[in-house]
């Protein structure tokens, strides 16, 4: 084993939202690496439109900086749960990891669920409380809870040894001592000297386990991995260790290393460094290892935690399919969700007994509704069910995952948050006011008493309130109970949609459509103010005569309607409905 001093691979982890893409957006320009004239947008590393229009990190990017004569490679990762696969594989790249918590809102389920995979990996920590500028900043309170959370998870002494910096990643500066620097030096110190540089097999045969997989349009399909041992170099022949150990020989076309956010072609990469290899094969999957054709040998394969929901996605079977997107056989339709589980360990494909229905397995409704927005931006149409908990059995007793969750919500709101959840067979575990007139509540509660939730959870706190969860364990079932209070107004016949029509519908319940719009039967125009599902006529005329009289015509003002979005939709639907989704609509129907 030797170390290769002169390089350090670091990931930056946190809860959503507490200022990792910004901070490395940061790092990128004050180390050199765009020119003084180059323009730079913020947020560099979020790289997909869903990123930059959500605001949040889907998959982990990598990115490389030099900092005197040591090269860094850094990786910003997802900080929203259901992503939590993405930070699993990432942190199997690197050697150290800066921690970045908020200053205000504190360690938040994330931040314990990061903190728990990297003491897993037995990584080099740097503790960064961010946002130290802010009115309701808590810095001293936040670096004990802080404290106190790497006294609970740690299972080494070392584990204990981790400095402490304190930064505003927005105004690009972090100091030792909480006061004002000028800069980011001291950030880049601690990671040169706290980082271990990268403890490697520089003597045996070349090996990579693929992390991550890309695409490019002359190379084809590109692994993304660590190389652990030896060296790798184009023109090399090498052979892919698959999950079903078959050996699938090629020869490295291209390697391409990271410089700055480019990938610059390279003749080799050795042990410790991260690498993109291309090689003519397109069936690499995260997980493989690529070794020497001469001794292969295959590292151990990515294990993360298994998925906690499934879903029904199905093709579009409505009166209105292939309409506004490409109908997707079922062919297809397999091909584009097996594409996104190879490139998401956490996601699984099965099919069903249906040919044309397969069920989707992911960490929670986001990740769901990710993947079904990728489809419907490349044209594609489909159909999907409500979201199911997966759950196990245990010496004949059926488990259920049970999630720890967190809610910073206004004081006003308490008492509606906690009513519903109890509903939900949530157990209240702590209440505590932070100041400015917020309470952060915990609760345990069933997963699938989430499920469709988060809506409610924005309506009761005037979308002022934070909600963030992690998965707690297994327990048996605590009770059935109501998910949604509401019934459905249905459809009963196809058409347009009429002012006239729609107008005697409002006092009924909530409208999902306006007028002109086309409608069939069994799809679900509204929600109904009752507990009952109600057949309605959406698409009544007036009837036209040759009488007219002042006051008798009734003047039709329809009030705004909410659509739902996809999120919206996966939390509002019953077993009994289908959501279809195309590129311009998402539409509510009754499966008979």
């Amino acid at each position: 084993m030797s170390a290769n001093q002169k390089l350090r691979n670091v990931a930056i982890i946190a809860h959503v939202d507490h200022g990792k893409t910004t901070l490395v957006d940061k790092l990128l320009q004050q180390s050199g690496t765009f020119a003084a004239h180059q323009a730079v947008t913020e947020r560099v590393m979020d790289s997909m439109d869903l990123e930059r229009e959500r605001g949040i990190t889907i998959s982990a990017k990598n990115a490389s900086m030099m900092y005197g004569d040591i090269r860094i490679n850094i990786v910003d990762t997802p900080g929203h749960a259901d992503f939590g696969g993405e930070v699993e594989r990432t942190l199997m790249m690197v050697d150290g990891a800066i921690l970045l918590v908020d200053a205000a809102e504190g360690p938040l389920p994330q931040t314990r669920f990061v903190l728990q995979k990297a003491f897993q990996r037995n990584l080099k920590m740097i503790l960064v409380i961010n946002k130290v500028d802010r009115p309701d900043a808590r810095v001293d309170e936040v670096t004990e809870l802080v404290q106190d959370l790497f006294m609970e998870l740690s299972s080494e002494d070392h584990h204990l040894d981790f400095p402490i910096l304190y930064a505003s990643g927005r105004h690009g500066w972090a100091s030792k001592d909480k006061n004002k620097t000028e800069n980011l030096k001291d950030l880049f110190d601690i990671i040169v000297e706290h980082v271990n540089p990268p403890q490697v097999q520089t003597v045996g045969t070349a090996q990579m386990l693929i992390n991550n997989l890309s695409y490019n349009n002359f190379l084809g399909r590109l692994a993304i991995g660590r190389v652990e041992r030896g060296t790798l170099a184009t023109g090399q022949n090498i052979v892919l260790m698959t999950t079903e150990n078959k050996l699938l020989p090629a020869k490295i076309i291209k390697i391409r290393s990271y410089r700055g956010l480019e990938q610059v072609d390279v003749d080799s990469v050795s042990a410790g460094d991260i690498a993109i290899v291309a090689t003519g094969l397109t069936d690499l999957a995260i997980g493989d290892t690529i070794a020497d054709a001469q001794n292969p040998e295959a590292l151990p394969r990515i294990e993360v935690d298994p998925p906690t929901v499934a879903v029904e996605v199905s093709v579009n079977t409505s009166p209105m399919a292939g309409r506004e997107g490409t109908y997707l056989t079922s062919s297809k339709l397999n091909e584009f969700l097996t594409k996104e589980a190879m490139h998401n360990v956490a996601l699984r494909v099965e099919p069903t007994s249906s040919p044309e229905v397969f069920i989707l397995k992911a960490r929670g409704e986001l990740q769901v509704s990710i993947v079904m927005e990728n489809l419907r931006r490349t044209g594609g149409e489909c159909m999907v069910a409500r979201p199911k908990v997966i759950t196990k059995r245990v010496d004949g007793v059926e488990l259920e995952p049970v999630e720890h969750v967190v809610l910073d919500v206004p004081e006003a709101s308490v008492g509606a948050v906690t009513e519903k959840l109890s509903i939900r067979k949530g157990r209240l575990e702590n209440m505590q006011a932070l100041g400015h007139g917020r309470t952060r509540i915990e609760f345990s509660i069933p997963t699938r008493g989430l499920l469709g939730y988060r809506s409610t959870f924005l309506t009761d706190t005037k979308g002022e309130g934070l909600i963030s969860s992690y998965f707690e364990g297994w327990e048996p079932s605590r009770g059935n109970f109501l998910s949604r209070l509401n019934g459905s107004l249905i459809a009963d016949r196809p058409g347009k949609t009429t002012e006239y029509g729609l107008c005697g519908l409002e006092e009924r319940g909530r409208l999902f459509v306006a007028a002109g719009e086309e409608v069939y039967e069994g799809m679900v125009v509204g929600e109904h103010s009752r507990d009952s599902n109600l057949d309605v006529n959406a698409v009544r005329e007036k009837k036209l005569t040759n009488m007219r009289a002042s006051g008798s015509d009734d003047s039709t003002k329809l009030s705004p309607i909410t659509r739902p979005s996809l999120e919206t939709a996966l939390d509002w639907v019953e077993d009994d409905d289908w959501i279809e989704i195309t590129p311009k609509s998402i539409r509510i129907r009754k499966r008979m």
